[in-house]
Order: structure tokens, then sequence, then C-alpha cells
């Protein structure tokens, strides 16, 4: 393989005089940038005075509606941290009817998350089959000692009323069949609250009520004596 003539010039240098850097242009084109950053408006939100405006999908922490737990396990089963602490007993539960047999229930002891553990994946939330848990935008839980992060279920309780309403559905969504269903018969109920009272008093039917049952008193017509013939 030959090699390159001395002569031999590479495009770059063949393009045109080399570039000169004039001493201190960066510093200028630093200086221009924070000049035209300064007559901005500031657009840093001064927190904590100032609270952040957080979508409402955040995933800030997990509260608890203990009302619906179940006690099913099923999201300290799937949680694949295991990060969720439930302890809990059964009870006993009368018949609702005599003769009938009495029944167990689980009754919640204890519902924990260690939130130092928790990588906020959602399938708790996800898996639960009774809506017993909810997102909450709820961050501040900050602690100084990480043993403190194991939040039991009253403070779970606490951040389940900060959790915000479910968005609207679209109007071109179909109805839910449970909405449906409540609605279908309240329509019902209506309908025959409305034919009753336009019902005329001639066609409705006569009060049947109990009949006296003592001696009849005779009338001012009877002429018969009492004692019968003379």
């Amino acid at each position: 393989m030959s090699r390159p003539s001395p002569d031999h010039h590479t495009p770059a240098a063949s393009s045109g005089r080399p570039r000169l850097s004039i001493p201190g242009s960066g510093l200028a084109k630093g200086l221009a940038v924070t000049l035209r950053t300064m007559t901005r408006k500031t657009v840093t939100q001064q927190y904590p005075d100032a609270q952040p405006e957080l979508p409402p999908r955040t995933r800030g922490v997990i509260g608890l509606f203990e009302e619906n737990c179940t006690v099913c396990m099923l999201c300290a089963r799937e949680c694949p941290d295991w990060c969720i602490y439930i302890d809990s007993h059964k009870e006993t539960v009368p018949p609702a009817a005599p003769g009938g047999r009495e029944r167990s229930r689980n009754v919640l002891d204890r519902f924990a998350i260690d939130f130092s553990l928790c990588m906020y994946c959602g399938i708790c939330i996800e898996v639960c089959p009774f809506d017993a848990l909810f997102w909450s935008p709820e961050f501040e839980y900050a602690e100084t000692d990480i043993h403190e992060l194991t939040h039991e279920r009253d403070k779970l309780r606490e951040w389940m009323w900060t959790v915000p309403a479910p968005p609207a559905l679209d109007p071109a969504a179909e109805e839910p069949k449970e909405i449906a269903a409540a609605r279908k018969t309240a329509e019902k109920l209506a309908a025959a609250a409305r034919a009753e009272s336009t019902e005329p008093e001639s066609t409705r039917p006569e009060s049947t009520g109990p009949q006296s049952t003592g001696p009849k008193s005779p009338g001012p017509e009877s002429t018969e004596p009492e004692g019968g013939d003379a």
C-alpha cells in the first residue's frame, strides 16, 4: 500500500483558513445566557410556602379504607417487596335467623406498610378485589429514623381522606351495569308512585276493615214487642 505524498492535504485543511478563537468568547456567551435568563419570570415554586400542583394520578402514598378489607391477604401475597404486614383473628357471628348456622369472619387487627421497602408499583391496589387500597397524592411523610417509615392502619386511614375523587366518565362510555340496574329500579318505583297518586278514588278498592260482631240494637222502625206473643 503506497503512502500518501507529503504534499497531501486533509479535507479540513483544504477547506479554508483555520478558525481563530477570540479569547474570552466562551465567557461572553455564558454571560449572554445569564443576562437573558435574568430578564425572564422565574418558575421556581417556593416550597413549602407554595404547595406543588400534583397530577391527579400521583403515586404519593397508599391509603387504607379498612371497612372494605376482608383480610383476604391478596395484597400481601402479591407484593414483590413483602412490605405489607397483616394480622387478624376469627370471630363467630350468630345466625341471622332462628335455626340458622353460625358463621366465622376475619377481623382485621393490624395493617401496616413499610414505605422504606415499598417501590410504589401499585400491585397491591390493582389486586385488591374489594377496593380497600387507594393512591393518595400525599408525599410529606419523611422521617429521621428508617424504622418510623412503617406506618400502621391508623395513619393509612388518615391518608384515605386525601384521596382525590375519581375522574368523570367519558360521555360516550357505556353506563355501568350496577348504575343502570339501580336507575331502572328507581324509575319503576317512581312510575308506580305516580300511577297510584293519579288513580281516581272511584276505582280504588274499598277498605275492608274488621266489622263489629256485637249485638245489634233494634232500629227505630222495629214494632215487635220485646217479650214476644202475649
